[in-house]
């Protein structure tokens, strides 16, 4: 499979995803490091953006890296602008970001995929249900139901669920408007339907999650990597007989039918070389020890292909 990514030709093959026996490179200090990035985006990749951040000081202590979590929407205009340095974003770029980009720099934005990472659908731990089909995410979420579903389910009675006694409704939590996660979810989930307006929008997959933990009768949808000990993820699939468990295999083989991808947008002119820090600490993310964080931080980690092919456009 080949992928064109703001003019970047990235072949993923089957290989997208990072194998235990692959060998990824390890970082190496880069002597004469200093100076400040700022990154502005997504919420999913904020809490991996301060592990790398952390783990990328000790390197070099005198480094300055400010992280601006406010949705993946806003990492576009603030690399086309030039308010940041670097712009995490859970979904891929729009044609017309990359168009706003082009009028402004003349080339391209150029978008590196750093991690992989599946939308989940959490309930809480007390909640029997383990599975829902497609239609029923839809039925649940949207106002449109544009995926077939033939009435709204506003109770978990109609999802034969015995949920404490039948006396909590549905409550659903998901993502506010400037968040990738929102954008892709109702791409994938809703098949570009709307949203219902009984959905409780929050400003991160974090607050979706805790929220989710402490409602009775709630259901959301947020980043897997979030994830916490009071909630659990439902299997999904056209079917329930046939809804895919959400795991580490599932996800790299691509069978979780919200399996997504993670990106960092830089801003590089062709034919000529980024910034030393900001060449050094997109190589720290690509590396052996970078991508290792990906994987503590609950995500997926990068083939070494992908990688090798990234490094070389960065470096």
């Amino acid at each position: 499979m080949r992928l064109l990514v703001s003019g970047v030709l990235i072949l993923w093959a089957t290989a997208v995803f990072a194998e235990p026996e692959q060998a990824l490179p390890t970082y190496d200090r880069y002597p004469g490091v200093d100076g400040s990035i700022t990154s502005v985006g997504s919420d999913t990749l904020a809490n991996l953006l301060a592990l790398w951040s952390q783990q990328f000081k000790t390197y070099y202590p005198h480094v300055k890296i400010q992280i601006q979590a406010s949705g993946s929407s806003t990492a576009p205009p603030a690399l086309t602008e030039g308010t940041a340095t670097i712009g995490p974003m859970s979904r891929g770029l729009k044609s017309s970001e990359v168009a706003a980009f082009q009028r402004r720099h003349g080339y391209e934005p150029t978008m590196l995929l750093v991690a992989v990472d599946a939308i989940a659908i959490f309930v809480d731990r007390k909640n029997p249900i383990n599975a829902l089909t497609l239609q029923q995410v839809d039925a649940i979420f949207s106002a449109t139901q544009f995926c077939g579903a033939r009435h709204p389910i506003d109770n978990w009675s109609q999802l034969d669920v015995n949920y404490l006694g039948g006396e909590y409704g549905i409550r659903m939590y998901g993502r506010n408007s400037v968040s990738g996660t929102y954008g892709l979810f109702k791409e994938m989930a809703l098949c570009e339907g709307d949203f219902r307006s009984t959905v409780n929008e929050q400003p991160g997959s974090s607050s979706v999650v805790m929220s989710i933990a402490s409602t009775n009768g709630a259901i959301g949808y947020a980043a897997y990597g979030h994830k916490i000990a009071g909630v659990k993820a439902l299997a999904i699939g056209t079917t329930l007989d046939t809804a895919v468990a959400l795991t580490g295999e599932s996800v790299r083989s691509r069978q979780y039918p919200f399996t997504r991808f993670l990106y960092i947008m830089i801003n590089k002119a062709p034919g000529e070389s980024l910034p030393t820090l900001q060449r050094e600490f997109l190589r720290f993310i690509l590396s052996a020890e970078g991508q290792q964080l990906v994987s503590r931080d609950g995500y997926f980690p990068v083939s070494a292909d992908v990688i090798e092919r990234q490094l070389k456009v960065i470096q």
